[in-house]
């Protein structure tokens, strides 16, 4: 919860406190967080000051490929096409 309302709006002052915490506790997955979260501290130092998201491209990229997934194997690249462009067939300027 504490790393939760760090990335919601916290101060990258927070962040080693918040590492320190984590890696200290007994639970082996929260050291683990923490260590893969020291591995890039650059990165999570900017995920955590920076009000820039890229959600919505990881949420198109996880579209297509859920999409894709769910085609393969059962019809083919036609069924992938006609889904992903269902204006081939139309003359959209004359």
């Amino acid at each position: 919860m504490r790393f939760n309302g760090l990335f919601r709006g916290g101060s990258v002052e927070m962040l080693d406190e918040r590492l320190h915490h984590a890696f200290s506790c007994g639970i082996y997955t929260m050291r683990r967080y923490a260590k893969t979260l020291r591995q890039d501290k650059s990165a999570v130092q900017n995920a955590v000051a920076d009000p820039w998201s890229n959600g919505q491209t990881e949420g198109q990229i996880n579209r297509l490929k859920t999409l894709k997934r769910s085609i393969y194997g059962s019809a083919g690249i036609e069924l992938l096409r006609a889904r992903m462009l269902p204006l081939q067939g139309c003359y959209l300027h004359r």
